[in-house]
Formats: structure tokens, C-alpha cells, sequence
């Protein structure tokens, strides 16, 4: 099989956790006989460096040729002062929303051998943490219109509407039905729907898609009562379906409890266009060019870009116990790092990781 790829390094880090993917990519391809094409793309503050805009319509192009895209990050203090409508997380929204890529895939596990840099008491650690939050990505507060601010009375006043349409609800409820019922059939749908108008829509439209899916036990929170269930007891969750600004906000915390984002992958995904694989964290412009960053949750993006929008699972999970088995065997990059263990770098770790794939 041959796949094409667009990859867009981005920013920061973004070109060094990049290049470890794709060599872990293409060694995992050459292993279960699958071949892979890569284009690259500019994206963020490299394309306003380049050609004055975030996203470029070359960039758009390939990324719409591509079977999927593979992004590392945007952003970095030197963009910080532009004009908000042509700053790198620009290019973020607008790739986002010329694929049409409406739902965003954010698992949170933590791997055992990194339980002790999870910051939740060690006998909620010892239930387990293995969470995917999916993230309804162009709807919501972030997008509605009207939005602005203005004069009233004499005074600045902000607003921004959250607003959903009963399709954009029932598109992502499948979403989180159809991934729970590929881990334990499980499925909280988390919303505000004692107060919010729109909520109480959602959660309509949740308990009318849950008809299609009988084998997925559906329950119902509230969203606050989810972040505090999430530290909690992390355990009882498999997956969140949830709006725009909650999922924001839910997956950063999932995210948090794991001890790295360092090592948390994401997926967002449209309906027939190619999904796009990153890492959740951002740039760490601070670290840039260093070979300190950690590259294992771009590998992990590429082991979810096999396993969501290939379907190669063998490989996928080929690459997910490779980086457990790096993690066995005391190899840390510094955002990781526990006394007694071995210190490496961003290559060193992408080269462990080749190393140890079957």
C-alpha cells in the first residue's frame, strides 16, 4: 500500500519531533510493506516568514492531495506582536477548517512506567488512566457569530455565541459512539444542560443517536462535575464526547494528570477529507534546535494516522509498544525524567524507538 503524506514541521520544535516520526514511519512502513510518499508544507510562522500569511494557498492544496497530514507545531514570541488575524494559530483554524475537520481525537494514557510523574495520588494511579476525549473542533463559542466587542451604554462590552446545529451534534456524537465501541464501549456525553439552552439541544440529539447504538452503555455529566470526576477518578471514564470550549478545556486536563503532554498524540478528523496528526503540545520555543524536545507524542500521532485513517493496526500498534518499551527500559527525555534513569535527546529517542519496532 502507498500513502501519501503532507507534512508541515511548523515552528519551534516542530521540524526536529517531525523528522523522528517520519523516520519511524518509514521504517514501521518497510517492516509490514507499506510505502509512504511525503510532501512538505509551511504552516504558522515559517509560512508568514515565507510568504506573509500563516497558511498558504499551496499549503491548503496539499494537505487536501493528501491521504493524511502530519503537523508538529506553530507559534513562538517572535509572531507574538502580529496583527491577531495573521498570527501562527491562524494557520491552525484555517487548515482545520479547510478540511473540514470537525472532531478532534485526544487520548490521555498513562504508561505505566511513568506513574510516578502523574500528579493524582498513587491508589487512584493504580485504577488506571486510559481516556479519549472527543472534542466536537468547529463549532461552539469558538466560531458563532455574532461575536465581537463594542460600545454599549458607555461601556466596552465582549460577547461570543455558542451556537450548534442538530447535524454538527449528531456527526460527533457518532464519532464517540463509533470510538468507544473500538475500546470498552463507554460513552459520557458532557455538557451544561441545566443551564444551557444549547445543551439541552445536545443532549437530545445524543440520546436519538444513542438508538443506532445499543452495545455502548451512554451516560450523561455535567461538565463541571467531569473535571472533577477526571481527577477524581479517572478510571470510570472511557470516552468524553463533548462541545468545542468544553473538550478545550477537559482534554488539557486529561492531559495534565498523565504527568507530560510531552507524550499525548491527537487526531482531528472530518468526514471524507484527510485527518491531521499532531502533537498536543505546542512549540517550547525555549528549547528549539537543542535536541531536548520529546518526540514520542508526534510517533504516537503517526501510530493514530495508521490505526484512524489507514486502518494498518498491526503497525500502529507496533509503534505504541516500541515507545512502551523505551519507557521499560529507563531511556527519558528531560520533560520525563526520574532520578535513576538515562537522559537522551530528541534523536537519541526517535532512534531508540526505530530501534526496538518488530
Amino acid at each position: 500500500m502507498r500513502y501519501n503524506i503532507c507534512v508541515m514541521p511548523g515552528d519551534g520544535i516542530g521540524p526536529e519531533i517531525v523528522a523522528e516520526a517520519v523516520k519511524v514511519l518509514k521504517t514501521v512502513g518497510g517492516r509490514y510493506g507499506l510505502e509512504f510518499a511525503f510532501t512538505e508544507a509551511l504552516i504558522g510562522g515559517a509560512a508568514i516568514d515565507a510568504t506573509g500569511g500563516p497558511l498558504p494557498e499551496a499549503t491548503v492544496a496539499a494537505c487536501k492531495a493528501a491521504d493524511a497530514v502530519l503537523l508538529g507545531a506553530v507559534g513562538g514570541p517572535q509572531w507574538d506582536t502580529l496583527d491577531p488575524a495573521i498570527r501562527p494559530e491562524k494557520g491552525l483554524l484555517g487548515i482545520r477548517k479547510a478540511l473540514g475537520l470537525f472532531a478532534n481525537l485526544r487520548p490521555a494514557r498513562l504508561f505505566p512506567e511513568l506513574a510516578a510523574a502523574c500528579c493524582l495520588r498513587p491508589d487512584i494511579v493504580g485504577k488506571g488512566l486510559d481516556v479519549m476525549v472527543v472534542r466536537e473542533l468547529t463549532g461552539g463559542a469558538y466560531f458563532g457569530e455574532p461575536r465581537g466587542i463594542e460600545e454599549r451604554g458607555g461601556e466596552q462590552v465582549g460577547f461570543n455565541t455558542m451556537i450548534y446545529a442538530e447535524h454538527e451534534v449528531r456527526r460527533i456524537a457518532r464519532v464517540g459512539f463509533e470510538t468507544a465501541r473500538k475500546r470498552r464501549n463507554k460513552l459520557c456525553s458532557v455538557d451544561k444542560a441545566n443551564v444551557l439552552d444549547v445543551s439541552r439541544l445536545w443532549r437530545a440529539v445524543v440520546l436519538e443517536v444513542a438508538k443506532d447504538y445499543p452495545d455502548v452503555e451512554l451516560s450523561h455529566m455535567y461538565v463541571d462535575n467531569a473535571a472533577m470526576q477526571l481527577v477524581r477518578d479517572p478510571s470510570q471514564f472511557d470516552v468524553i464526547v463533548t462541545e468545542n470550549l468544553f473538550g478545550d478545556i477537559l482534554s488539557d486536563e486529561a492531559a495534565v494528570i498523565t504527568g507530560s503532554i510531552g507524550m499525548l498524540p491527537s487526531a482531528s478528523m472530518g468526514e471524507a477529507n484527510p485527518g491531521l496528526y499532531e502533537p498536543i503540545h505546542g512549540s517550547a520555543p525555549d528549547i528549539a534546535g537543542q535536541d531536548k524536545a520529546n518526540p514520542l507524542a508526534t510517533i504516537l500521532s503517526v501510530a493514530m494516522m495508521l490505526k484512524h485513517s489507514f486502518n494498518e493496526t498491526k503497525a500502529a500498534d507496533a509503534i505504541e509498544a516500541a515507545c512502551a518499551r523505551v519507557l521499560a527500559e529507563g531511556y527519558r527525555t528531560g520533560d520525563i525524567m526520574e532520578p535513576g534513569k538515562t537522559l537522551v535527546g530528541c534523536k537519541k529517542m526517535g532512534d531508540l524507538v526505530v530501534g526496538r519496532l518488530d
